[in-house]
């Protein structure tokens, strides 16, 4: 009975990986998020492309059913225990996961994205600069308030290199200038909260002028609290990422800009890279280990540009 029990759950583990042939006669590469975001679409159809130029593997994308830690480390495992030859992972929080990553990256192919953790056993990072992309925020921010501004930022993961990085790039382009970014707000990437924080703000911090968005929902939880409280146009808003409606307010002018990721490029080159690691071509991997996806500045005037491109990369007309 126990052999009969073990056969069925080595067959139930097989077939979550795309089926029992499928998984002899083919490696599965999989790429785990830190949350459930509209963000990660992006990454997620860069993957889908890269699958259909891996015709010999097979890709599969992970959302975990919350930000955390100890959820994200069991679904690795669990991919690890079923098979998976490689990983790319966005650590929800590289300080507190070495242990976790470096079991991974013992045994399967371990890349990281969007938040580095660079003293695990992870192969390469491919992602963005981050502290480059708060320094373009900053730059927005500078040029946004000349005379000056308090800011609120608002962010999920504080403890992430992601949000670390962007936050120490905003405050070294306005060290010396009259804006100060007077605290950031976390929110363990729950919207609900999120939307909270930005609210309680409106009432405890009437001297903030100005909002920022760390991660990519952060921004339109400000948009729709300002909006509700009559206070569009009032607070300055900047952004990262490139959600509906943070674009939808730079276009109206309600949002000074964003500083937009690749996440396709993540997905797309993250499966593609990893494939090749995997068939012993190790020449992509800079000495620094460091794959670095340029971030840009999008404002009122290319944000027609960027969405037209955004779209058509989607499938959307």
């Amino acid at each position: 009975m126990k052999k009969l029990l073990l056969a069925a759950t080595a067959t139930l583990a097989l077939t979550a990986l795309g089926g029992t042939s499928d998984a002899q006669s083919k490696k599965t590469l999989a790429f785990v998020v830190n949350g459930a975001s509209d963000f990660w679409k992006a990454a997620e159809a860069g993957m889908k492309k890269a699958q259909s130029e891996l015709p010999n593997y097979t890709l599969t994308f992970k959302y975990p059913e919350q930000s955390s830690a100890a959820i994200q480390t069991r679904i690795m495992d669990d991919l690890v225990a079923a098979g998976v030859a490689g990983i790319l992972v966005s650590p929800v929080d590289p300080k507190t996961m070495g242990d976790a990553l470096n079991r991974v990256g013992g045994q399967v192919a371990l890349f990281t994205t969007d938040s580095d953790a660079p003293n695990s056993k992870r192969i390469v990072y491919i992602g963005s600069s981050n502290v480059d992309a708060g320094k373009q925020a900053g730059q927005l921010m500078v040029k946004a308030m000349p005379n000056g501004g308090k800011c609120m930022g608002f962010v999920g993961l504080p403890g992430a290199d992601n949000a670390r990085e962007r936050i120490e790039g905003v405050r070294e382009v306005i060290k010396g200038t009259k804006i100060e970014l007077v605290d950031v707000r976390a929110d363990d990437i729950d919207q609900t909260r999120a939307k909270r924080n930005v609210e309680d703000t409106l009432t405890a911090r009437p001297e903030i002028n100005c909002m920022v968005g760390f991660y990519s929902y952060n921004t339109p939880r400000i948009y729709e609290a300002l909006k509700e409280a009559g206070k569009i146009g009032k607070v300055t808003i900047i952004g990262f990422d490139e959600d509906a409606i943070t674009l939808g307010g730079i276009k109206e002018g309600t949002i000074v800009g964003t500083v937009v990721q690749q996440p396709y490029e993540w997905g797309y080159q993250g499966m593609k890279q990893m494939a090749k690691y995997l068939e012993g071509d190790k020449s992509f991997i800079p000495a620094n280990k460091l794959i670095i996806v340029p971030t840009r500045i999008i404002d009122k005037s290319n944000v027609d540009d960027f969405w037209t491109e955004l779209k058509a990369r989607q499938g959307k007309k």
